[in-house]
């Protein structure tokens, strides 16, 4: 499977692509970030974001494109600039029909080091340590991006493949495994359980 992760922000939206599956070691493809100008206007920021991201996705074709949820903060001009360059990065990856998966920071971070609370230099020190890199990328966006990838891989893989499946069996297009999946939620639904 090939993520490219998306942490979004104005100033620098982070970009990273890795390619593997889970419990097999991890192969980065390419990071970085896309930096605008803090003193242009929103809208040439915006379109500057988008051409970055849609470079990249031309470049990486990734199976799906994992992007940090927003959360608010105390700082409401920040959330608000993130939440805009998010949309861009979502935007982007469903107008070519991506799957696009939305990770919370404590999730990403839990996935990478084992802690929802670590800091950006633990999450930044494992990300170099799973992809085995010789230094850690920098600036932490793109270390962020990279950890937002590496948490779908492992994560969102298996569950965007079952969703796949049983959406298969639905429109008749399905395997005999996607059918017994659909059949086995569709009896564990009549029975009043979801387990």
């Amino acid at each position: 499977m090939r993520v490219m992760g998306v942490d979004p922000g104005l100033t620098r939206c982070g970009l990273g692509a890795v390619e593997g599956r889970p419990g097999a070691p991890l192969k980065l493809l390419k990071v970085g970030v896309v930096r605008t100008p803090a003193d242009d206007e929103i809208g040439a920021r915006l379109v500057a974001i988008e051409a970055g991201i849609e470079r990249w996705l031309d470049e990486i074709e990734p199976d799906a494109v994992a992007v940090e949820r927003v959360f608010a903060q105390h700082n409401l001009r920040t959330v608000m600039g993130t939440a805009q360059a998010s949309a861009v990065a979502i935007l982007c990856a469903s107008r070519r029909g991506l799957p696009v998966a939305l990770h919370t920071p404590s999730e990403v971070k839990a996935a990478i080091t084992g802690s929802g609370t670590a800091d950006k230099q633990q999450v930044g020190t494992m990300v170099t340590r799973l992809l085995r890199l010789d230094e850690m990328p920098k600036p932490a966006d793109a270390a962020d991006a990279l950890a937002l990838a590496i948490c779908h891989v492992w994560r969102g893989g298996a569950q965007s493949r079952l969703a796949e499946a049983v959406a298969r069996a639905e429109t008749g297009q399905g395997t005999t495994a996607a059918a017994y999946f659909r059949g086995l939620g569709r009896a564990r639904y009549s029975r009043g359980t979801t387990k």
